[in-house]
């Protein structure tokens, strides 16, 4: 496949499994992910951590906190002004949000997901840190990560589209106010979208480690992100959450992932 046109100044290729309970050919399909995603931006890869152990009821975090601050020196040096991450488990988006956080004061994250990601250590059953991403963002990080957050995010900056499977913790931090994505054309200003593919309809999507019935179509999230480019200025996408269990699968899947690549950028 030809590269295109540039949407994006770097790609981050994260590919982090450790937050994630079922790591199971999430490798698999964040080189697959990265692969796509060097088409629209110069790649520079985070290194994965060979530290063990696990700490703050987090399965582990000794690995995920390392491999955090490895992201964090790159796009330190780097400076994207656009940025497209691929992921890897959805934890691995705190660091391109906390980048983007401090460059544009206003961001405003869409956050498309079948869960809500919203829990904490203290609430969560299983530890994986996949499952905690926002309220990291927004000043529940362990206190190491949290410093390195510096800016939390802004709840009334923020929304959801997609959920449809959450728990008692994330309605727990959320209690009856869960923002919800009602109108794109009520966004302005700089917005990074991350993109949890497990929204996408299993059986039209089926690479997926954490499938939810009743998905959105691949057609219908599409035209969200092409709404929300309308509308504002995408400056950051992060796709995680790819699990293809073959190479033919994996390559079945990066083709909806360049058309997400795509969408991002079309005006």
């Amino acid at each position: 496949m030809k590269e295109v046109e540039r949407a994006f100044d770097l790609t981050l290729a994260f590919p982090q499994w450790q937050g994630s309970g079922r790591h199971l050919n999430l490798s698999r399909g964040a080189e697959a992910t990265a692969t796509v995603c060097a088409r629209f931006a110069p790649i520079v890869t985070v290194p994965l951590s060979e530290l063990g152990g696990s700490a703050f009821r987090i399965n582990k975090w000794n690995a995920i906190f390392d491999q955090f601050c490895k992201a964090c020196e790159i796009l330190s040096t780097h400076a994207p002004k656009r940025l497209l991450t691929a992921g890897g488990d959805c934890a691995c988006d705190i660091a391109s949000i906390a980048y983007l956080r401090r460059l544009y004061p206003d961001l405003t994250v869409v956050w498309i997901d079948a869960h809500a990601d919203a829990t904490t250590p203290e609430r969560a059953k299983n530890g994986n840190f996949h499952s905690m991403p926002v309220t990291a963002l927004m000043g529940h990080a362990p206190e190491a990560m949290d410093q390195r957050i510096r800016i939390p995010l802004d709840p009334m900056r923020f929304f959801y589209w997609g959920v449809r499977s959450d728990n008692e913790s994330d309605r727990a931090f959320w209690g009856r106010s869960v923002p919800v994505l009602e109108d794109c054309s009520r966004l302005s200003g700089p917005v990074h979208i991350h993109l949890d593919l497990d929204v996408l309809e299993p059986s039209e999507f089926p690479y997926l480690a954490y499938p939810e019935p009743n998905g959105m179509s691949v057609h219908a999230t599409l035209s969200l992100i092409e709404q929300v480019a309308r509308y504002s200025s995408i400056v950051g996408l992060t796709i995680t959450e790819f699990a293809p269990a073959t190479e033919d699968d994996a390559e079945r899947g990066a083709k909806v992932i360049e058309c997400v690549c795509k969408a991002a950028h079309r005006k």
